[in-house]
């Protein structure tokens, strides 16, 4: 039988928020398919528990601690996948974290690092990211929005803020870079099962079910069935995609 073509065979790859979540899921996934990978994220052991993962299946992996709203660290995760395999082909912009309070009750202080990490953070990921896919004629990145991106929450205003930017941020990027080769897209995401939001819901099976039903299809979704969608986003079989923002989210914005 012949061996299976993987897509990203030699492929070099860039994951933020790897160190749980739709982050690890998609450094998995990358990895499965031949992507040698950067993971990187805030959680030291977190992280290296993702690169174990990798490893143990077969593929190749290192992680970088970093803060994804601090510049100087952005560039060393980009610096590192350079200096590590000697070049970028795509990158996947996944850190993030979130934040419940209304409007009036958000606190400016949480209200800031909600918009540092995650809009900040994919602009300084895409800012460093961009001039190395130029150097090999092109390349994809996919940030992580959310259905949150493109709907109204009630309860969270930064987080939903920061979504909504980054479906507009991803958008003008992809337009920028069409004619070089750079396709730039987003996920949005519906409810998953994730640490974020399992810090939610705190692990309640009729939170969870509650949450779930609000969804057509019936359910929460996995990191793993984002992280698919993250992965044709990047391979050439999305070749004529960029400038999208997806909905991995069950049918909920279809509504």
């Amino acid at each position: 039988m012949a061996e299976k073509v993987r897509k990203f065979q030699g492929k070099v790859a860039l994951v933020t928020g790897a160190s749980s979540g739709i982050g690890r899921a998609t450094a998995c996934a990358l990895a499965r398919e031949g992507a040698r990978l950067v993971v990187s994220g805030r959680n030291q052991e977190r992280g290296e528990e993702t690169v174990e993962r990798i490893t143990a299946a077969g593929g190749e992996a290192i992680f970088i601690k970093a803060e994804v709203s601090n510049a100087a660290e952005v560039e060393a995760i980009v610096t590192a996948a350079v200096t590590t395999y000697g070049r970028l082909d795509c990158a996947v912009n996944a850190a993030g974290v979130g934040l419940f309070a209304n409007t009036v009750d958000c606190l400016e202080r949480k209200w800031n690092r909600v918009l540092s990490v995650n809009l900040k953070g994919t602009w300084l990921c895409m800012k460093y990211e961009i001039p190395q896919l130029l150097k090999v004629g092109g390349g994809a990145i996919v940030n992580l929005s959310s259905i949150t991106g493109v709907t109204g929450v009630a309860n969270m205003p930064a987080y939903s803020a920061s979504k909504h930017a980054i479906i507009g941020l991803t958008k003008t990027a992809a337009l920028e870079y069409a004619k070089s080769g750079i396709r730039v897209n987003a996920v949005c995401p519906g409810s998953m099962k994730t640490p974020m939001q399992d810090s939610v819901i705190g692990g309640n099976p009729e939170a969870e079910a509650e949450l779930g039903a609000t969804h057509p299809i019936g359910r929460m979704g996995t990191a793993e069935e984002a992280a698919e969608a993250i992965v044709w986003l990047c391979s050439d079989a999305a070749s004529f995609v960029t400038g999208h923002a997806m909905m991995v989210d069950g049918g909920y914005a279809a509504q």
